[in-house]
């Protein structure tokens, strides 16, 4: 099926493309939430007498949208939950969850423009992509514990940097190998030979002292 896209919407098109869909797409979502019309001739020619209207308004709300983004991304929610030893939630986490911690926060977020592929099953901090526009979207925080502290010890964890990973031995070894190919490859030439055997500095080093 063919639609005229009244907005942008992600990963198919922008405010006035035609776009081929499929029709569960288009019946299910894309025509009931007036995000698109149907590529008939006559609603083209509506798009078109329209056009101007439809592009001052969606100017005004991203607008808006990006005035709302600027004071809620970073922002970060705490949710109590009760979970077992395994970290596994007694229930879950849905976006209506995370709507009314938003709402308690004093923001203005719908349960429809939280992006939350599947509800949240375990504890931990969660970063959840909320679109308050379909241009403008912001991050938010979900921590998800069984009690404030729990939350404070995993937002400390989650904001400190990653520890570097211990480097294998081989891997270690080869470094070595080549920082003493290089090291010998930067002596002068005949340097490696400017003592005779059981001479040079390194012998006299090693030779026991006999003065006694």
């Amino acid at each position: 099926m063919e639609v005229i896209l009244l907005e942008r919407i992600e990963r198919l098109g922008m405010m006035g493309d035609v776009v081929k869909v499929k029709p569960g797409f288009a019946r299910n979502f894309l025509l009931p939430q007036k995000k698109a019309l149907r590529a008939t001739p006559d609603n083209l020619a509506y798009f078109e007498s329209q056009r101007t209207h439809l592009e001052s308004a969606n100017q005004a709300q991203r607008a808006t949208a990006e005035e709302g983004a600027k004071r809620l991304d970073g922002q970060s929610v705490v949710l109590l939950r009760q979970a077992g030893e395994s970290g596994q939630l007694y229930g879950s986490v849905t976006s209506r969850d995370i709507v009314a911690a938003l709402t308690e926060a004093g923001f203005s977020v719908e349960r429809r423009q939280v992006n939350l592929a599947s509800p949240i099953k375990a504890l931990g901090v969660y970063p959840v992509r909320v679109a308050l526009h379909p241009e403008v979207a912001a991050t938010v925080t979900v921590n998800v514990a069984k009690s404030e502290e729990e939350a404070q010890a995993q937002a400390t964890a989650a904001a400190a940097p990653p520890e570097a990973a211990p480097e294998p031995e081989e891997e270690a070894g080869a470094k070595a190998k080549r920082r003493k190919k290089k090291e010998a490859a930067e002596l002068p030439p005949g340097a490696d030979t400017a003592f005779e055997p059981g001479t040079g500095p390194e012998a006299e080093e090693s030779e026991p002292d006999t003065a006694s």
